[in-house]
């Protein structure tokens, strides 16, 4: 390896002046960034950095690189721009920490995105005052100060940056007060920072005073946020839900109404005031109908464009300069609505579609959006919102899923972009943890590297291998058996997908996979009984046990994944991840052993959950089929496997709570595993006093079992 210092040595051409120098320091950043990473893997594996120079030809493409050898034996980065010279600097560092740098430097290929925008969705808890989608939470009070800290962003950000992200999307209910001062209602913003204090109940009410900041400190804050992002190669996105005033009700007349004029001026000025204010902010996105009662889609639409639209035009101009963009979301209202009222909008317009509704850890490929696609114009894409409301505590990560993940998304022709993220679960700093390091928690994305990374990387270039991803264990986790890591992560991570395509509750409400719950009217425990009535996913043929029942009673094919396929594939996934688990708990891992050891502690109780959902299914079509056959060996078997379910979970309890705390969260509400073992046990006893018939063949909004399986 050469023994010259590392330097960015740029190439002076016009072309290069003018695509990577226009704007000075702002438009080097992603340069510097990648520099950076550079020195530091460098130190990290105690070698001499090497000579690195970047160069640009547009002729390659957004975000798109080089890396090879120029004749001076220079590590070389050829980029279509800015981002993509960021890219190929990342790609160098990660090279050097993996010691496969001659590899890199010796292929030739092109690397360029696979998927143009790749995104994260971040429920932004701003304030108690003015607060985001379900943050009445543990993780999102706790996280209001963190939103304020410079530090937070930089390293939230740098993370992004590192796993390929270019899009940081911040969901709030209503975030103008917290954000922008507007002329014609001064006294709608808000000063200061105030965070929420639990009550009894689980609720929580206004708590006690954060930080003390000024308006115009805010808005100070949030422009050094967005330059960030830039330097980071990230455009952010505001999205909101409608209609609602939070920190503005009862202020010159303003209400949550839609027929109220004030509140539709207040809106229509608060947006003008949000695109003036922050030049960084690349669009807005919007919701129809989730504030609107009984309104219809023309209604919905005509207010929207009142006061977004138009707010839009009114900072932009009918022919900007700026090329803003607007997102709306595919969610309760009509197309032809849409595109009626939005047709004049002066900026790109998307679409937004919840692609695997709340469950994106269920089946690679959901069929929901392709009705949504089939309306799609030519002039507009279409961007996924990737609900993670499966998974929120454990580290965890599959590559062959999120790989198949990826390239099953509408093609580029249709496909905007994605982001990424949860409603029920702030991924701010991680406050679950019981046994945190010295200093302030981390970062979820950093808590969570490895599912993070692997998204991010996947969808920029689907074609990396899991070797490549093995190498990178490798890297964090030195001295052990980096493949069994692997496999350990990739058995555990396949809980959720498993036992969620079997039992589907679409939103977050419905179910929450790691605590068998549901919540708001329907809070509690799903039981056995709830699994033998319940819904598999649509477009994963697996049958539900009521399909199954009926298939077996009439010698029908199957014509489709039996849940007993499911419980044997759970219960090989249980036993995997906790023989890998056995076989690394004797190592330690260098510099890492603290996160190597709960890394297994979280597949330990991963694998312990797919085992007790395995023995629950199973009960489940014992009982279905005793339902209807008063066959009491049926019941008894039922019975056999329940005791083993209970058994598994309180492994599950054990292991879980063990690690990290109890927590109220956004949607699926107050989860406490060990508690929940109560629950499991009365599986036993309602097994044990099953009344015939209890299985109904219709349950409302379902199928009935008439023609199952042909």
């Amino acid at each position: 390896m050469s023994s010259r210092p590392l330097k960015m040595r740029r190439i002076l051409s016009t072309v290069f002046l003018a695509s990577l120098l226009a704007g000075g320091a702002v438009q080097a950043a992603p340069l510097e960034f990648a520099e950076q990473e550079i020195r530091a893997a460098a130190k990290s594996m105690g070698v001499t950095p090497p000579q690195v120079t970047f160069a640009v030809d547009h002729a390659l493409g957004e975000q798109a690189y080089r890396v090879n050898r120029a004749v001076d034996g220079a590590i070389k980065v050829t980029a279509g721009d800015a981002a993509g010279a960021m890219y190929g600097g990342l790609d160098v560092a990660e090279s050097l920490r993996l010691g496969t740098l001659d590899a890199l430097a010796s292929d030739s290929r092109v690397h360029a995105p696979h998927i143009i925008n790749r995104g994260l969705k971040f429920n932004l808890p701003l304030d108690f005052r003015t607060p985001t989608y379900s943050d009445r939470a543990t993780a999102s009070q706790a996280n209001i100060p963190e939103m304020w800290s410079m530090d937070f962003w930089h390293g939230f950000l740098d993370e992004m940056a590192r796993d390929r992200y270019n899009v940081l999307s911040l969901w709030s209910l209503h975030p103008f007060p917290s954000l922008v001062k507007v002329p014609e209602f001064p006294d709608v913003a808000l000063d200061d920072v105030w965070q929420g204090k639990p009550e009894a109940d689980g609720h929580y009410q206004q708590g006690e005073l954060v930080k003390k900041i000024s308006i115009d400190e805010k808005i100070a804050f949030w422009r050094e946020v967005m330059s960030y992002a830039q330097a980071r190669g990230i455009g952010v996105y505001l999205f909101t839900w409608n209609v609602f005033t939070s920190g503005a009700t009862g202020k010159y007349g303003i209400t949550d109404t839609m027929d109220n004029p004030a509140t539709i001026a207040y809106t229509r000025a608060s947006v003008r005031e949000l695109v003036k204010t922050y030049p960084l902010l690349a669009g807005l996105g919007i919701t129809a109908g989730e504030h609107m009662p009984d309104a219809t889609d023309e209604a919905k639409e005509n207010w929207l464009w009142a006061t977004y639209g138009e707010g839009v035009r009114d900072a932009v101009g009918a022919k900007p300069q700026r090329p803003f963009r607007l997102i709306h979301r595919f969610h309760q209202t009509g197309f032809g609505a849409i595109t009626k009222h939005w047709k004049d909008f002066p900026g790109p317009f998307d679409f937004s579609f919840k692609y695997s509704i709340a469950h994106m850890y269920s089946i690679t490929n959901p069929p929901m959006v392709k009705p949504a696609l089939a309306l799609l114009p030519p002039t507009s894409k279409m961007w996924l919102t990737v609900r993670n409301d499966d998974i929120y505590t454990f580290r965890f990560g599959d590559p062959d899923y999120l790989r198949d993940y990826v390239v099953n998304m509408p093609p580029a022709s249709q496909l905007g972009g994605f982001y990424m993220g949860s409603d029920g679960y702030c991924p701010g700093r991680d406050f679950l943890d019981r046994d945190p390091e010295p200093g302030p928690r981390q970062l979820v994305i950093e808590k969570q590297w490895y599912s993070f990374m692997l998204l991010g990387r996947l969808s920029y270039d689907p074609t990396l291998s899991d070797a490549h991803f093995e190498r990178v264990l490798a890297a964090r986790f030195p001295g052990v058996m980096a493949h069994e890591v692997y496999r350990a992560l990739q058995a555990a991570s396949q809980t959720m997908p498993l036992v969620t395509r079997f039992f589907w509750g679409d939103i977050d409400i419905k179910w929450f996979p790691e605590g068998s719950v549901r919540g708001r009217d329907n809070k509690g425990y799903l039981t056995v009984l709830d699994f033998a009535e319940g819904e598999s996913m649509p477009g994963a043929n697996v049958l539900n046990i009521r399909q199954w029942r009926a298939n077996l009673i009439a010698k029908r094919p199957m014509n489709g994944t039996t849940p007993l396929q499911i419980a044997d594939a759970l219960e090989g996934a249980g036993h995997d991840a906790l023989q890998s688990v056995s076989v690394l708990r004797p190592l330690t891992a260098g510099a890492h052993a603290t996160e190597f050891r709960k890394t297994l502690v979280d597949c330990e109780a991963l694998g312990w959950l797919a085992l007790s959902y395995a023995e629950k299914i199973r009960a489940a079509c014992d009982l279905g089929l005793y339902d209807l056959s008063h066959n009491p060996d049926e019941q008894r078997s039922a019975v056999r496997h329940l005791e083993t379910a209970l058994d598994a979970w309180k492994h599950y309890a054990a292991v879980r709570d063990g690690q990290y705390f109890p927590a109220l969260y956004g949607r699926a509400g107050y989860v406490n595993i060990t508690e929940l073992t109560s629950k499991v046990a009365g599986d036993l006893e309602l097994a044990r006093n099953w009344k015939p018939n209890s299985v109904r063949a219709n349950v409302p909004g379902q199928n009935t079992e008439a023609g199952f399986g042909n």
